[in-house]
């Protein structure tokens, strides 16, 4: 568990590190460069780079945390990365099922395995558990549709990093929308018409809107405003969660 800088998060815990790549937004992956930076600190936890690793050792952390968190899953991973074991996602999903105070954030780019896995019945959806996926484009806005077809409680988007325009989607069923530019040494430009017609999309559609940032190599000096103000549009939190 760490406290995370992430604006739309309070938490990252981290059952699983490494992944591989998908799409283009993976192509300048942070969680990739941190983790062969960890590793080159000696963090045993990260002594196999950005290889697939699970970490058994970690499941039992939520249980000792004492108040209420919104808690990123796998912040350096994909839970629903083909390596990961089913049944250590099934762990996970026990774990977060157990600690109903808690939010817990789940983000993939692997939405087919997730609806498999759903429609196996393997996947137990709490009211805490909030299911995303990441769309970067229009090339993979094919997730939002699978995403729609599982039986989480609450599922959003991740529009980060927004590399095109992303237009005329289906909001039916979705409860939440993040919206963040590309970071970074050679950072793809994300264009305002892009994020502006995505909010009118979700103003449409009654969709809580997250402006998370610019981007572009310095990233405080870009900011997060839109239209001069700050989107910190967030679902419903559960019954289970007391701030």
């Amino acid at each position: 568990m760490a406290q995370s800088s992430i604006e739309w998060t309070e938490l990252t815990w981290n059952p699983v590190t490494g992944c591989t790549k998908v799409s283009q937004g993976c192509k300048f992956c942070y969680a990739e460069v941190m983790a062969k930076r960890l590793k080159a600190m000696g963090l045993e936890k990260y002594k196999n780079g950005f290889d697939v690793t699970i970490h058994p050792e970690t499941l039992e952390e939520p249980y000792r945390w004492k108040k209420s968190r919104v808690v990123f899953v796998n912040s350096m991973s994909d839970l629903f990365h083909p390596d990961v074991p089913v049944g250590f996602i099934k762990d996970v999903f026990q774990v977060m099922n157990e600690n109903p105070q808690h939010v817990f954030q789940v983000l993939t780019k692997r939405t087919d395995l997730l609806l498999e896995y759903d429609q196996e019945g393997l996947l137990e959806w709490t009211e805490n558990i909030w299911m995303g996926t990441s769309v970067e484009n229009d090339r993979v806005k094919h997730r939002i549709d699978t995403l729609r077809k599982t039986k989480a409680k609450t599922k959003f988007l991740s529009c980060e990093p927004l590399i095109g325009p992303l237009s005329n989607m289906n909001l039916e069923g979705i409860h939440w929308l993040i919206v963040g530019g590309e970071s970074g040494h050679s950072p793809r430009p994300m264009k305002p018409e892009w994020v502006i017609d995505i909010k009118e999309q979700c103003n449409k559609a009654d969709v809580p809107f997250f402006f998370k940032q610019w981007g572009g190599r310095n990233k405080k000096k870009a900011g997060r405003k839109l239209d001069g103000k700050t989107w910190d549009q967030l679902p419903e939190m559960p019954v289970s969660y007391s701030a």
